[in-house]
C-alpha cells in the first residue's frame, strides 16, 4: 500500500515542544514555552474572528506607553498574563499594555522573567493587516524572589527570544541565546507549532535590495540617515520601498529576503520608538544569531549596539537599524561621512 505521507508527517511531527526539550534539559523553560505557544494559539483565534467576535475598534483606554488600545490589544495581553502567571514558573512579567510590572505571587511563582508585546502592530488590526507578538525571557538573578531588577539588563543577559507572526500562517521564529534561529508555523490540524525552518539566516549575497521605514517621519531625521534612504532610493543599484507597519512582519521579510528596516532616533523623538525590552533586545538577538546587525544608529552620541543597551525602566524606547551587513553599512558609511565614528562590521 502506498505511504500516506501527510499522517507520517504528522505522527513525527517536531513540534515546538519537542524542540526545546530537544535542545534544553530545563524542565522549567520546556513549561514556559508551552505557556507562550498556548497564549499565540489564543492570540491567533481571537485575530482569526475579530470581525465575527466584533473585536475590531478602540477599547477606550490607552496603553503604557500612551497608545490607543485596541479591544484586541486588551484580550491578548490577557491571554499572555493568564498563562504565564499560571506556568507556574514566571516570577516578573512586564508587557507593552500594563504601566507597572505584574510580580507574580510566591505561591505560583518561578525563575523567569518574561518581556513581551501582546499584539505588535495592532492599529494595523481593523483593515487586516499582519500582526504579531514579541517576547524575550530572562532569568532571575541569583538571590532574588523577582524584582523589576531582573529585567533591567542588557540583552547579553536574555535566555530566549522570539516573535510571533499573525498571517496568511501563523509563524513562531525563535532562539536560544547563542543558538541558530528557527521557524515553526501552527498546523491547525494537529494545533501545534511545528518546526518548518531550520537555522534562519540572511541571505548570503545580500539578498533583495529592500528598505523599510517609515519616510512620514523623514523630516525629523538626521542628515546621515537621510543620505542612506537616498541612496537606497537612487543609487545604481536602486532599492524597493516596503513598510508594513507591524514591526513583526517587516522583520520576518528582511530576514528572509534581505535589507534593512530603520526606526531612527530623530529630533522629535531622540530616544527613539521602539521599547527595548520586548522590541528591540528580542528582535535583535534574532537579527544577530541570523547573521544580520542590530545597531541603534546615531544613540546619545554614539553608534550603539541593541544587544549592549541596559533599559533604565520597563519600558525604555530605543532607535533600530537592523538588517543585513551589505546594507547596514550603506548606513554606517554616511554616518563615517559626517564624521562619526562607526563600528566595523
Amino acid at each position: 500500500m502506498p505511504v500516506d505521507t501527510q499522517n507520517q508527517f504528522d505522527a513525527d511531527a517536531l513540534t515546538l515542544n519537542r524542540f526545546v526539550m530537544a535542545n534544553t534539559h530545563d524542565h522549567d523553560l520546556v513549561i514556559l514555552m508551552n505557556a507562550i505557544a498556548t497564549s499565540c494559539k489564543l492570540i491567533t483565534s481571537a485575530v482569526q474572528r475579530a470581525g465575527v467576535a466584533k473585536l475590531y475598534g478602540l477599547a477606550g483606554e490607552v496603553n503604557s506607553t500612551g497608545d490607543d488600545q485596541k479591544k484586541l490589544d486588551v484580550l491578548s495581553n490577557d491571554m499572555m498574563i493568564n498563562a504565564l502567571v499560571n506556568s507556574g514558573v514566571c516570577a516578573v512579567l512586564v508587557s507593552e499594555e500594563n504601566e507597572e510590572p505584574i510580580i507574580v505571587p510566591p505561591g505560583r511563582s518561578g525563575k523567569f522573567c518574561v518581556a513581551f508585546d501582546p499584539l505588535d502592530g495592532s492599529s494595523n488590526i481593523d483593515c487586516n493587516v499582519s500582526v504579531g507578538t514579541i517576547f524575550s525571557v530572562y532569568e532571575r538573578r541569583p538571590g532574588s524572589n523577582g524584582t523589576v531588577e531582573d529585567l533591567l539588563r542588557n540583552g547579553g543577559s536574555c535566555l530566549c527570544a522570539g516573535y510571533v507572526a499573525y498571517s496568511s500562517a501563523v509563524e513562531m521564529v525563535f532562539t536560544f541565546k547563542g543558538g541558530d534561529v528557527h521557524g515553526f508555523c501552527l498546523d491547525s490540524t494537529i494545533g501545534e507549532f511545528v518546526h518548518t525552518r531550520n537555522k534562519m539566516v540572511f541571505p548570503e549575497d545580500g539578498g533583495k535590495r529592500i528598505y523599510s521605514a517609515n519616510e512620514g517621519n523623514s523630516i525629523h531625521w538626521d542628515q546621515p540617515i537621510k543620505d542612506a534612504v537616498e541612496l537606497f532610493k537612487s543609487g545604481e543599484k536602486a532599492y524597493a520601498a516596503r513598510y508594513v507597519g507591524s514591526m513583526v512582519a517587516d522583520i520576518h521579510r528582511t530576514i528572509l529576503y534581505g535589507g534593512i528596516y530603520l526606526y531612527p532616533a530623530d529630533n522629535k523623538s531622540p530616544k527613539g520608538k521602539l521599547r527595548l525590552l520586548y522590541e528591540g533586545i528580542p528582535m535583535a538577538m534574532i537579527i544577530e544569531q541570523a547573521g544580520g546587525i542590530a545597531s541603534t544608529g546615531m544613540f546619545e552620541g554614539k553608534i550603539q549596539s541593541v544587544i549592549d543597551l541596559v533599559p533604565d525602566a520597563i519600558h525604555a524606547k530605543c532607535p533600530i537599524i537592523m538588517g543585513g551587513k551589505r546594507d547596514v553599512q550603506v548606513v554606517y558609511d554616511q554616518y563615517k561621512k559626517a564624521g562619526v565614528d562607526v563600528p566595523t562590521l
